[in-house]
């Protein structure tokens, strides 16, 4: 196990680094992606003016406060909660992700699954896994709002955080096929047998 910091872009070698039970802190910028805005772009041709290419894209809602831009809020929004949201609802995404807006990190909790991870073995990516409830923590990472995109979706617009150490978050996946959460299924599959068996019911 290995930690790694990380400012993105990122290269697909710095990326084909990692591997799963390694960890990783982000600096710089990070961006905030959801359903609503991936839906727009995937499904129905919108475009973003942000430049994905190597960058980390965590899956994300905030709850954000619109304040007068200035220099601590160059967007005119204040981070209130910025936390990760469940990203198995938003599996069907992770190729097009990477392959037309050249995102190589996915933030988030909870997983992917097979295609995703075919996604990063192919391409060259990762997931990185934020257990869940540490929202008021992720929040105190975020420096400020940089930015923002296809704001009429608010609050599943396209954000541009800043971040400072960001993490550790956990690799979860990665682009040599490791999966913690095909690991556990399995190890639950194994463990389930052998209980049935026991009880002869197997």
């Amino acid at each position: 196990m290995a930690h790694h910091v990380l400012t993105p872009p990122v290269t697909e070698e710095q990326v084909r680094a990692l591997r799963v039970n390694d960890t990783v802190t982000l600096e710089g910028p990070l961006y905030g992606i959801r359903d609503a805005n991936q839906i727009a772009l995937f499904d129905r041709g919108r475009a973003t003016r942000f430049d994905l290419a190597g960058h980390a894209a965590m899956h994300t809602a905030p709850n954000v406060r619109k304040v007068a831009p200035s220099a601590e809020h160059p967007a005119g929004y204040a981070p209130i909660c910025v936390g990760t949201t469940t990203s198995a609802r938003m599996e069907r995404f992770t190729r097009p992700l990477m392959s037309q807006m050249g995102v190589r990190l996915v933030v988030g909790k909870g997983g992917l699954g097979a295609a995703s991870l075919e996604a990063f073995r192919e391409i060259g990516g990762a997931y990185l896994a934020v257990i869940g409830g540490t929202a008021a923590l992720e929040t105190t990472w975020v420096e400020a709002i940089e930015d923002v995109d296809m704001d009429d979706l608010n609050p599943e617009s396209i954000w541009k955080f800043r971040v400072k150490h960001f993490g550790p978050l956990l690799v979860a996946m990665d682009s040599h096929g490791g999966s913690l959460y095909a690991d556990v299924a399995a190890r639950a599959k194994t463990r389930r047998e052998l209980v049935l068996f026991r009880l002869g019911l197997k």
